[in-house]
């Protein structure tokens, strides 16, 4: 099995995404464990130390999905994402696998129908980048 690249998360990241597995319950689908698996595997810096290329809340990405279709999202918690077709839940597969990516990175990640590879384009917006700690 292809071995998974680094994950940077920001500290107010991880508590925020730590607060909603919680709030789930026993209710642990396996997008919800594959997330947990990630939040464990994670290297934590405080928001003002998050390098600039890596994939955080909030940010909006552009990444390619099996080298063929590409998306710009910007990745949200599940309530943000209401009818908004330019977001992606983090509790969905791929927002799961985007989460803590840097630029140029790729991740093979289990999706409904296989495993698909998706590789980190570009950071159009970050909001440690911006300055924006406290969102």
């Amino acid at each position: 099995m292809e071995k998974k690249p680094k994950i940077i998360l920001s500290s107010q990241d991880l508590e925020r995404l730590e607060a909603l597995l919680y709030a789930l319950g026993n209710n642990l689908s396996p997008d919800k464990a594959a997330l947990l698996d990630e939040l464990g595997r994670a290297e934590v810096l405080e928001p003002q130390e998050i390098p600039p290329t890596v994939v955080t809340m909030n940010s909006t990405v552009r990444f390619t999905v099996e080298n063929k279709e590409e998306f710009c999202l910007t990745l949200v918690y599940p309530k943000d994402v209401e009818g908004q077709a330019d977001r992606i839940s983090v509790l969905a597969p791929v927002g799961s696998a985007l989460l803590g990516l840097s630029v140029g990175d790729s991740i093979a990640w289990p999706m409904p129908g296989g495993v698909v590879k998706v590789k980190i384009e570009e950071i159009v917006y970050q909001p440690e980048r911006a300055g924006e700690y406290h969102r």
